[in-house]
């Protein structure tokens, strides 16, 4: 299979509109049945079965997150974050099977309650054809740079 690299930035570019306009069922259909969303605490490649992760969701704790948010009773998000982030230095390879993985970094700038944070880190996203022409999301895995700090407030979708 010939990797259409405009076609992959483009689903990653979407990726992140939805998410900084807190455009969740769009966001939540982009994702595989068999998804994980893995964002590590404290070290960058730890063994999330013997170390804390700041998320660690498959798709069903994805859909109870969506939920949460869309409720108005996520009070970390009251009022909801405002978000815009930046995609750069994407690479993109072929895994086997087809699979696509993708290696990226992104800039968040997060503004509520009158404070503004800036969020930094890297994306692995691993993705396979969803049979029509676009892509799902099987794996993703955020590498915030200062995982290993304090962050007050992460309740919105990275």
């Amino acid at each position: 299979m010939a990797i259409d690299y405009r076609q992959v930035k483009s689903f990653l570019f979407r990726e992140a509109r939805l998410m900084d306009e807190s455009a969740y069922d769009e966001w939540l259909a982009l994702w595989a049945d068999d998804a994980l969303y893995w964002i590590p605490a404290n070290i960058d490649d730890p063994d999330p079965a013997n170390h804390i992760s700041t998320i660690y969701d498959n798709r069903a704790h994805l859909e109870a997150r969506i939920r949460r948010l869309r409720s108005g009773l996520a009070h970390a998000q009251a009022p909801k974050s405002r978000m815009r982030r930046v995609v750069s230095n994407i690479e993109i390879e072929e895994a086997a099977g087809g699979e696509i993985v993708t290696h990226s970094n992104f800039v968040l700038g997060e503004f509520r309650r009158g404070e503004q944070d800036v969020f930094i880190g890297r994306t692995i996203h691993k993705l396979r054809s969803d049979g029509a022409g676009g892509f799902r999301i099987f794996y993703k895995k955020v590498i915030l740079l200062n995982n290993d700090g304090s962050i007050d407030n992460l309740t919105f979708l990275v």
